[in-house]
């Protein structure tokens, strides 16, 4: 007996750019993040390149022509909810898709002039073009560069950044976002930030997310540009759609793709796959919390308790790490933890760890023990580095726990399996082990308890 289908019914974005052959651009980039926010991608190619993670080595503009045929395809047959550009190229194909402008809601036009690499990707003489698209746009996502010929501007501070997007607002464009990664803030404050600017007939609305120091960036405008189409597709308000895009980038570029021979690629997918490891990682939580009771780690439980925290491989906040609610106590009968396992769970365990993943992301796992002096010594045997901070945390400290992984970090040759923190003011001495998987911390954690109940 054959199967049943059970279609499934998804919201359809378009991409109208060009190719690139090595995949981190273009509408490899764009049909890779739609699908990673939900979206079904179609696609009209401008353009045929020849490049790869180190530059542009050929580019093969397709006639207006077949362009013209790609997009009545995708328009005559799919219920396109949001379209985007990228590459056009020359004159003749911006008029070419401002043309079908009337055909192509929630548009999303990412004037695309330079590549990451540097290589020129649209002609001068095109540039003017582009008023014509940018007043029929919903949104238009200029960089530094292209905010400069767009509007003459060269923004180098937010309120330059706000005047870009209000030209191009005037221009007849609802909105501009106007992306910050190119900007050289003159003051020396803002040089280890991201400011984006979404400009609206309504708003100025600011976006802010640490500067990440990678060369792997090629791909970002065109992720941010696809991530806002489909959120946008899914029916999503502005503000919201692009605050989603700039967030999903930030991500993307946080953890690139270490690909080809040059700088890699941002990771298209990133939130897609952080999702799906969310349960798994929780299991994982749940087993070594399993293997404590089972072995009754009490002699390890300080007095404000012990939790277990696992954070996802693509982890940013502690409310995307798993732990148990309540935490792990001591009872007559051994150790308990209060609750199930949760996202979001833990405060001073789970800003640690993220913490440390700024230093080391493989560090995915973390739970806080008490200390003293049969701990200290059993640390000792722990295959790995153990870091002792004995300071007080200094008055500027925004996060204790932010402020113990640095300093931790900074003394290590490496990274620690064990950071030992001595106390403070309304501070418990407290021993926070580390490890890449589960199987591994509940293994550290169990030699330390062996050692201090077999003294």
């Amino acid at each position: 007996m054959n199967r049943r289908a059970a279609p499934e019914s998804r919201p359809v974005a378009l991409t109208v750019a060009g190719s690139d052959s090595g995949g981190g651009a273009g509408i490899q980039a764009d049909l890779k993040t739609m699908e990673a926010c939900g979206v079904f991608g179609t696609s009209a190619i401008t353009s045929v390149t020849a490049q790869n993670t180190r530059g542009v080595a050929g580019t093969h503009l397709l006639p207006t022509g077949e362009i013209e045929a790609q997009l009545d395809a995708v328009l005559d047959d799919f219920d396109v909810g949001a379209v985007k550009t990228g590459m056009l190229g020359t004159a003749e194909v911006v008029e070419t898709v401002t043309a079908y402008a009337d055909r192509l809601p929630n548009l999303v036009v990412d004037p695309v002039m330079v590549a990451a690499s540097g290589d020129r990707l649209l002609e001068p003489e095109a540039e003017s073009a582009y008023e014509d698209l940018i007043g029929a746009a919903t949104l238009v996502t200029p960089n530094a560069d292209e905010a400069a010929v767009l509007t003459g501007i060269e923004p180098g501070t937010e309120d330059e950044m706000r005047a870009v997007g209000e030209q191009l607002r005037d221009l007849g464009a609802t909105a501009a976002l106007v992306k910050g990664g190119h900007v050289e803030f003159a003051d020396d404050d803002r040089a280890d930030e991201v400011v984006d600017v979404l400009v609206t007939d309504e708003t100025v609305e600011t976006v802010r997310h640490p500067r990440v120091e990678t060369d792997a960036t090629h791909g970002s405008g065109c992720t941010l540009s696809s991530a806002i189409a489909a959120h946008l597709a899914r029916d999503e308000d502005l503000t919201t759609a692009a605050e989603a895009g700039v967030d999903l980038l930030a991500r993307a570029v946080r953890y690139p793709l270490d690909v080809g021979e040059g700088p890699g690629s941002v990771h298209h997918t990133v939130e897609a796959r952080d999702r799906a490891a969310r349960e798994p990682t929780a299991e994982r939580v749940t087993e070594v919390v399993e293997r404590f009771v089972d072995r009754d780690v009490s002699s390890l439980v300080p007095e404000v308790g012990m939790n277990v925290v696992g954070a996802t491989p693509y982890a940013e906040r502690p409310d995307e790490t798993a732990a148990v609610e309540g935490r792990i106590t001591r009872t007559r009968s051994g150790v308990r933890p209060n609750r199930g396992v949760r996202f979001g769970a833990s405060s001073h365990v789970a800003r640690f760890l993220i913490a440390c993943r700024e230093f080391d992301a493989a560090r995915r796992f973390a739970v806080n023990c008490r200390f003293g002096h049969d701990v200290a010594a059993a640390l000792a045997d722990l295959d790995g580095e153990v870091v002792t901070v004995d300071d007080d945390a200094p008055d500027s400290a925004g996060s204790i726990q932010r402020w113990l992984a640095e300093t931790a970090f900074e003394r290590a040759d490496g990274s620690p399996v064990a950071v030992v923190d001595q106390g403070g003011v309304d501070r418990e001495p407290m021993v926070k082990l580390l490890a890449d998987d589960a199987a591994a911390l509940a293994a550290r954690t169990l030699a330390v308890c062996d050692t201090i109940d077999t003294a």
